[in-house]
């Protein structure tokens, strides 16, 4: 990324940061999908670090295109436990295995769709 190029140094996001400060966090943007997909693999630990990785470097993602990401990342994370949480309790009814599918096939479009954004320097749509 080259800081002398204003339309390409804005479309990242780099407002008062530096252009390090952007790589940083977008390896950190990375890492954070990496874990939240390891916990499809490894069970919630990854996901746990995750979450608190988000909430933790939330604040210096602020004015970046990579503060629409970790709010990305949070409201997967949140509504994922939540619709979890429901299909386990339903599973007893029978219901809660479909609830399980539709919210892993949803978590999962949530985090290809934010990797195919953060690949392509753009913010996600909130």
């Amino acid at each position: 990324m080259n800081q002398q190029d204003p339309e390409v140094w804005v479309q990242v996001g780099g407002g008062n940061k530096t252009e390090q400060q952007i790589a940083s966090l977008r390896q950190l943007t990375l890492i954070i999908y990496a874990l939240y997909a390891l916990s499809w693999v490894l069970g919630g630990i990854p996901a746990i670090v995750a979450i608190v990785l988000n909430y933790l470097k939330r604040e210096d993602a602020a004015g970046t295109l990579y503060e629409s990401h970790f709010n990305w990342q949070i409201r997967t994370f949140w509504w994922s436990l939540g619709w979890a949480v429901l299909g386990a309790i339903t599973l007893l009814i029978g219901v809660g295995f479909v609830i399980l599918l539709v919210a892993g096939i949803w978590s999962i479009y949530r985090m290809v769709k934010g990797l195919l954004f953060w690949n392509e320097h753009k913010p996600m749509p909130l």
